[in-house]
């Protein structure tokens, strides 16, 4: 089977594996040491400091493989032509940015996929590999948990506090945490059930310092990627098995509900009715916008593509007006553009499509089980503490 036409590919495959490999190395020893290559003094970044980040990389990068060897070593099983794995490094260091020092990895399929059977297996096959060993991660993560004071080590200005740290670390209340941007990873199912069930509660680390856990960390970011990947929309992972399950024509309905919702949910408190007037007469139409954009692959009539991105607005804007706490997660919106706008909502035909048999049926809804207990409504949550100040 054709697996690449030019000689020097495989040398480009394991050049950028081993720059995302060091990418991520890094990636991990800043969150874990809070030191960076680029600062001096005592937050400049050590050798022993750089391996240290190994124990996120490798954990991280070993699911992400797994993902995606599952997809290519399905597809090669049906003879599909297709490439070895092109790891995308992304270190934004640089930048003074947080980040985890990659954007994933792709496979790119070269020849057409002949049936719904075909679809189903090569889509659901990376994330479900991926799935198996995260879990096995995380299982490590959650059983050798390093003792409750190992945070102190990190932050040595909570050991003031106790073990009670957290009662005045977050607290906004708190005037020393004036004007501070806090950074908290959101809950999902399958990590809550780890904590409560697996791990020792004397030694579980506040969700403001996963970060600072490796291990922790790189699983909870595998989880993440693994429903980011299940989402029951268009192409992704999740949308090959709705294909696979219910067919081309359920298909273009179920993906498209969930779209609209995820969109609508993405942007609920982006903007409020609260707001400055003069300001509301800029962002409505930016957003409406943006909206017409995310929409450009769902709905081909300009007219009712512009239609539906004002409606989205109208009753987000009357949800903020009568409940004004209820927000959605604004960090949805760039992958909405990426799905609406470039990915696209709708499946490809095929030129075999078929029931699939009762084992597929079962995986199937398990993927869909897997994509509930790993999807986080808020995964990233950037929290300014600003304290009450005396008057």
């Amino acid at each position: 089977m054709e697996l690449e036409k030019e000689p020097n590919n495989y040398l480009k495959h394991l050049g950028l594996f081993i720059i995302t490999l060091a990418c991520t190395t890094m990636s991990g020893a800043e969150w874990l040491t809070g030191k960076s290559i680029l600062a001096g003094g005592e937050f400049a970044m050590t050798w022993s400091d750089f391996l240290a980040g190994l124990e996120f990389s490798i954990p991280f990068l070993g699911i992400l493989t797994f993902h995606e060897f599952g997809h290519y070593f399905m597809a090669r099983k049906y003879s599909i032509p297709v490439t070895l794995p092109y790891y995308i490094p992304g270190w934004l260091g640089f930048m003074g940015s947080p980040s985890i020092g990659t954007f994933g990895a792709v496979i790119r399929i070269k020849g057409a996929i002949q049936s719904t059977k075909e679809y189903f297996d090569v889509g659901v096959a990376g994330p479900l590999a991926g799935f198996v060993i995260a879990i096995m991660v995380m299982f490590y993560a959650f059983t050798n948990l390093p003792p409750a004071d190992f945070i102190f080590e990190i932050h040595p200005e909570y050991e003031q506090y106790g073990m009670d740290y957290a009662d005045h670390v977050y607290d906004p209340n708190n005037q020393e945490n004036a004007n501070l941007m806090q950074f908290k990873l959101g809950p999902n199912i399958l990590f809550w059930l780890f904590e409560t069930y697996v791990a020792d509660p004397e030694r579980m680390p506040n969700y403001y310092e996963i970060i600072h856990f490796p291990w922790l960390f790189a699983s909870y970011l595998a989880l993440f990627f693994t429903a980011l990947n299940l989402l029951p929309i268009g192409q992704l992972d999740g949308g090959h098995v709705v294909f696979g399950l219910f067919g081309s024509r359920k298909h273009g309905y179920i993906s498209s509900a969930v779209f609209l919702v995820f969109l609508f949910y993405s942007g609920l408190g982006l903007i409020s009715p609260m707001e400055p007037a003069m300001d509301l007469m800029w962002s409505i139409p930016l957003y409406i916008g943006f909206l017409f954009i995310c929409l450009s692959r769902l709905i081909r009539s300009p007219f009712d593509r512009i239609a539906m991105a004002f409606m989205i607005f109208t009753i987000q804007f009357a949800c903020q007006w009568f409940w004004p706490d209820f927000q959605g997660y604004t960090g949805w919106l760039l992958y909405c553009l990426l799905i609406g706008r470039f990915m696209g909502v709708h499946h490809p035909r095929v030129l075999f499509e078929q029931k699939l048999d009762r084992k597929r049926q079962i995986i199937g809804w398990i993927a869909l089980v897997i994509f509930v207990l790993c999807f986080s409504p808020q995964p990233f949550m950037f929290e300014e503490a600003t304290a009450l100040m005396e008057p």
